[in-house]
């Protein structure tokens, strides 16, 4: 096998600010390296005035189930480390030119995306063998903080999930995520 590099690339999406990230990768022989964060790469830009990660989690999550749609008052950074996700991102900050826009993005190892506070973050994991997924905060999550959720099952987004949900197993949604209000009977428009 040759060697191979990738260097880090930046896309710009349909909601403002918000950024998917191709990961800087050296694939030879023996695998793949990623850099997942090197902070000089992270200064310019959509980064800029980012400041440092308060609280990075990893969730294992089961082929089939859903997390989110929640916005937090804060950035962050998420990623699949293992097994692959379909991320969708709902721009729920009232004062955004992008309000109500909903982008997906697959996930997989070695991309990234960035998300602005207020913008709602959501996944489900797609692979046979569950999904590792990290979020990289801004802020250390606390009890009542703010921030905002919508149900991810809202048709009224038109978010195409790629796998059926069962609204009655929570193994595929949680009771939190499946009673919070629908964005789009709820919202502006």
């Amino acid at each position: 096998m040759a060697f191979e590099i990738i260097d880090m690339d930046v896309q710009h999406t349909a909601i403002d600010d918000l950024v998917v990230v191709t990961l800087k990768q050296v694939t030879d022989d023996r695998g793949t390296v990623r850099e997942f964060f090197r902070a000089s790469a992270y200064t310019d830009g959509p980064f800029a005035g980012l400041g440092e990660w308060r609280q990075i989690n990893v969730t294992e999550t089961k082929q089939g189930a859903v997390r989110g749609l929640h916005g937090e008052a804060m950035v962050k950074l998420v990623s699949c480390v293992s097994g692959a996700a379909h991320g969708v991102y709902l721009d729920a900050r009232e004062d955004s030119a992008t309000y109500g826009a909903v982008v997906t993005v697959p996930l997989v190892p070695g991309t990234q995306v960035l998300v602005p506070a207020g913008v709602c973050n959501a996944f489900q994991s797609v692979s046979d063998g569950g999904t590792q997924y990290v979020y990289c905060f801004t802020e250390e999550w606390t009890p009542g903080m703010a921030g905002i959720a919508f149900s991810p099952i809202d048709e009224g987004l038109g978010i195409s999930w790629p796998l059926p949900i069962d609204e009655n197993d929570p193994a595929q949604i949680s009771a939190k995520d499946l009673g919070a209000p629908r964005f789009s009977e709820s919202a502006r428009r």
